[in-house]
């Protein structure tokens, strides 16, 4: 997150529009749900309706979508006709997922725009396109609009893409809820960045940094697996855990206590809860937890097992690192993982008591 005294220097630039910084920040208006470069020509907001990103993925995923007048991801003195091409073609129809048989459509080949968006906003065109349809969902999530508020926001017409681009992640169209296991998502601010929590009245399904990798397939697996349904909304488990995260970040709390359902096959399952044995400030390895579960030989399933995680922080897999003390991968990014670390090494001096996992399912 952009520091509070770096967004009033941005909003200097912004009142300015200083050219010197373009591509170091984006600005997300809240009142037209736009971001823009901070030369833009446009009227400039009241400081309180902006929020700043340094990267065009962060805004798009904020559910901001690119200003019409100041074309952030596509200025004529700043990028190809083909990014031009193919910004234009996701704002056409930001709910579609692109295949090989799309860019063969537009005379396009697929490596040159990943190179070229890769180069120009660090991120290949397929991460643009599914930062923007993700966008769209969670701009609900983030809200608690009505669906008919989030369309129009979302710039559309009618309210079939709007609907399109929702369901296909989360569900079946909101406005059809009839049957089915019914789950609620809620937006969650964190010092590391926004986190998307989900759950049902009583336990955690997911908790997970909004631009991780494989989110969107994430969510619809589990959704289909559990043949429910995600709607926007609220629940005790949502409550409880964004209390419990506030602490934990406060440095006040190192032990969750909101029950979990853990999604996935015994073994994943008996990885997980050994994860949650392991202390805040403290670290193991693969292969010593591997020894832990009873089978030595399985560090790779270990690993595996790590990266199927739904629950971000609460059970902690930042807190495995590889053998030599390196850190090793992590769904969060690297300097998430990092950040944990410190910070728990920093605030629980004590070893905890070790939670006992609330499991169902």
């Amino acid at each position: 997150m952009v520091p509070a005294s770096t967004k009033q220097e941005y909003y200097r630039a912004l009142l300015d529009k200083r050219p010197e910084y373009d591509g170091v920040f984006y600005v997300g208006v809240k009142t037209t749900g736009v971001f823009c470069r901070p030369t833009c020509p446009a009227r400039k907001p009241k400081f309180e309706n902006c929020e700043f990103y340094r990267s065009a993925e962060e805004a798009l995923l904020a559910s901001f979508r690119p200003c019409r007048r100041c074309r952030p991801l596509s200025h004529p003195n700043q990028v190809s006709d083909l990014v031009r091409l193919l910004v234009d073609a996701v704002e056409s129809n930001p709910e579609k997922r692109w295949t090989d048989k799309d860019f063969d459509r537009l005379s396009v080949d697929a490596s040159t725009a990943r190179r070229q968006f890769k180069k120009r906003f660090g991120m290949t065109f397929v991460q643009y396109a599914r930062a923007r349809r993700m966008g769209i969902a969670f701009k609900q999530i983030r809200e608690g609009d009505a669906v008919i508020d989030a369309q129009l926001t979302a710039g559309y017409e009618s309210g079939s893409g709007f609907r399109d681009a929702f369901s296909r992640i989360m569900g079946e169209a909101p406005s059809k809820l009839s049957h089915n296991r019914v789950l609620k998502a809620s937006w969650l601010d964190t010092p590391l960045g926004p986190i998307v929590a989900i759950a049902d009245d009583d336990s955690l399904y997911l908790l997970e940094f909004v631009d991780r990798r494989g989110l969107e397939r994430e969510i619809e697996r589990m959704r289909e697996q559990l043949k429910c349904t995600i709607i926007p909304g609220d629940t005790p488990a949502i409550r409880s855990i964004e209390s419990e995260l506030q602490r934990y970040f406060n440095g006040e709390l190192d032990e969750f206590l909101t029950p979990l359902y853990l999604l996935g096959s015994p073994f994943q399952k008996q990885v997980w809860v050994n994860l949650m044995n392991i202390p805040a400030g403290k670290t193991t390895s693969y292969a010593e937890l591997a020894a832990v579960v009873g089978n030595p030989n399985a560090y790779r399933a270990v690993a595996r097992a790590n990266g199927a995680n739904q629950i971000a922080i609460v059970i902690p897999c930042h807190r495995v690192i590889n053998l030599n003390g390196q850190l090793g991968g992590y769904g969060g990014g690297i300097l998430r993982k990092q950040w944990l670390l410190e910070h728990e090494q920093k605030a629980f001096h004590k070893h905890p008591s070790p939670p006992a996992a609330q499991e169902r399912g």
